[in-house]
């Protein structure tokens, strides 16, 4: 377990380290930390460790298994978005030229042919007729 007192020093299980700029750098201005900081926080927690009561080596094993497991699952979390993402923009793209049905903006149900597709932060919109901006959501059938 990590503190943090009033003399700017962080303590860990015995161990008693100067907070320093360089043991860890932030990127972009946030606070998160990335694999080399934490490696660098763990490499200094195991060479300022007091020699008389000397940290557990499992806990530091344990610590990077967990950072190891968050880093993959969010790997995998970006991957996915990104797959969702490029899957709303194919769906988006087939739909052009094709009779859909979809709920426009005002809530009432039309029926058009999608004459573009235009791709905005929030994902995929379509042109259908006069109505742009309408989202995939909105289509509930197509022909």
């Amino acid at each position: 377990m990590s503190t943090v007192d009033s003399t700017n020093q962080l303590s860990t299980s015995g161990t008693q380290m100067p907070n320093s700029s360089s043991s860890s750098s932030s990127t972009g201005g946030t606070s998160s930390m990335g694999e080399n900081d934490f490696l660098q926080l763990m490499m200094d927690q195991l060479s300022n460790q007091d020699p008389l009561n000397p940290d557990d080596p499992t806990q530091y094993v344990s610590e990077l298994a967990q950072f190891s497991s968050l880093e993959e699952e969010t790997n995998v979390a970006t991957a996915d978005q990104d797959n969702a993402n490029q899957t709303a923009s194919t769906e988006a793209l087939a739909l052009v030229g094709k009779q859909v049905t979809y709920t426009d903006n005002n809530g009432n149900d039309q029926t058009g042919t999608v004459s573009s597709v235009s791709f905005t932060s929030s994902g995929p919109t379509l042109t259908i007729g006069s109505d742009s901006g309408i989202a995939l959501s909105n289509i509930t059938g197509a022909s």
